[in-house]
């Protein structure tokens, strides 16, 4: 603003030391031009001196800085309560929580054996049942080490619900009301040296590793007593994996696996007490993996599974042969599923009835077949649409009357997301179970589920 007043009377000044020739020699449009100039400037100096005395009353409003030690103190306040409410293990080891709430509103036919969501159709009949529940909602913590142990990256899982506690008394529904205690689903702890992992913990069996997608079957795995083994039980596997191409590897797995034994079929009083309630068994799984450039895949894996039920004095083998697949032509399409044939299977998850006592000391292996397969179609990137169905096949001549010689089931569901994380599903499943002598007995269940994943 100085400068500009300065050029003023600078110009002022020349004006009147001009000689009066020279004024007179000046035009008149010139003179009009300079008298403009100087108005704008005039008008400009104003507008300054305005806006000079707007900054000095903001200045003056505004408060003084706080002093570098209240900052600090406040600082010091914020961090202590990050510190009380962030979520950290012990050893300062990052944690994210995971998981779903879910309600289940459900109804079942006649022969749904007391059960909210049978796997099999009950030999007698009952009152149909209606209700809901929210006992299939999952809480999950993940983990991944910061820092590597003996070289190798650590990372782990732990994922429970409240589906354990007493469901039914006598043939009477138990309310949904009683106080659930949680159940330890999956618990992992797995160490990767590059190409080479080792996983301890609890987890499906090995030569089962897929299952169908269903908000209605969560509690037990989908298709349970039909064609999928499924027990989470503890066990150790090792892996290899070989990369054979840019989009091609294979994997070799071995792994030991606790089974859950038990008496089979309809055995004779006093059976039950001598078998041993858990063995180890041994599974091996080779699985070839190629993906496309369209997002899709195919996959291929067989597997075996070998241990023994040691019952009344002697042993009874089990082995299970199995293929698993997955073929997705794209990214909106895939078709999963599992094929298996052996002989005592129940160790694993399938029907309970894996051994026959035919006379003291003697007990022979029920020889079996089954599995399961779905497709699974995105119709939108929010609706999702899967058809899936499995069968367990005991041979009837292993068996004893009233067993069960085979159990169908057959499902369609529709997954639709409201948003990111809360999903709704119905889905309808039948039941078809062939008992050896009462014959065919059939059961439908409906369900309609609601998921608010976090």
């Amino acid at each position: 603003m100085r400068n500009r007043l300065a050029s003023i009377a600078l110009l002022l000044v020349l004006l009147a030391s001009a000689s009066p020739a020279s004024a007179q020699a000046q035009s008149e449009p010139s003179l009009a031009a300079i008298l403009q100039r100087l108005e704008r400037l005039e008008q400009q100096n104003q507008a300054l001196t305005e806006e000079v005395a707007e900054l000095k009353r903001q200045l003056a409003g505004t408060p003084a800085a706080k002093p570098l030690e209240e900052r600090l103190e406040v600082q010091e306040r914020r961090t202590e309560e990050l510190a009380d409410t962030k979520v950290q293990a012990s050893q300062r080891l990052p944690i994210s929580i995971t998981g779903m709430l879910l309600f289940n509103a459900y109804s079942n036919g006649r022969f749904n054996g007391t059960s909210e969501n049978p796997t099999s159709a009950s030999v007698n009949a009952v009152p149909r049942t209606k209700g809901g529940a929210m006992r299939q909602s999952l809480v999950g913590l993940l983990f991944r080490s910061p820092t590597t142990v003996l070289g190798a990256e650590v990372n782990g899982s732990l994922f429970m619900d409240f589906f354990s506690g007493p469901t039914t008394l006598g043939d009477r529904l138990v309310s949904n009301n009683l106080t659930r205690q949680m159940r330890l689903r999956l618990a992992t702890v797995q160490l990767d040296w590059g190409a080479t992992s080792l996983l301890v913990g609890q987890d499906k069996p090995l030569i089962s590793p897929r299952e169908p997608n269903s908000l209605a079957q969560v509690g037990v795995s989908p298709l349970t007593n039909a064609g999928n083994p499924w027990l989470w039980q503890p066990q150790v596997r090792l892996e290899q994996r070989l990369n054979l191409g840019a989009q091609t590897d294979l994997r070799a797995q071995v792994g030991i696996f606790q089974t859950v034994e038990g008496a089979g079929g309809l055995a004779p009083e006093g059976v039950a007490p001598t078998v041993e309630s858990s063995r180890p068994g041994y599974q091996g799984r080779l699985a070839f993996h190629h993906g496309f450039g369209n997002e899709g895949h195919i996959e291929f894996a067989p597997a075996f599974h070998a241990s023994a039920t040691h019952v009344i004095g002697t042993s009874v083998p089990s082995r299970l042969y199995t293929v698993d697949w997955s073929l997705a032509p794209n990214a909106r399409m895939a078709f999963t599923g599992m094929y298996y044939k052996g002989h005592n299977t129940s160790p694993l998850g399938t029907i309970r009835q894996g051994f026959t006592v035919i006379g003291p000391g003697k007990a022979i292996a029920v020889h079996s077949n089954g599995g399961w397969a779905q497709l699974s179609f995105e119709a939108t990137p929010r609706l999702t649409l899967n058809l899936f169905g499995g069968q367990h096949d005991d041979r009837d001549s292993d068996l004893r009357a009233g067993a069960i010689g085979k159990n169908f089931a057959y499902a369609g569901n529709a997954q639709y997301r409201i948003a990111p994380n809360i999903i709704v599903a119905f889905e309808t499943m039948k039941l078809r179970t062939t008992y050896i002598g009462p014959g065919l007995r059939r059961n439908t269940h409906y369900d309609l589920a609601l998921g608010y994943r976090f």
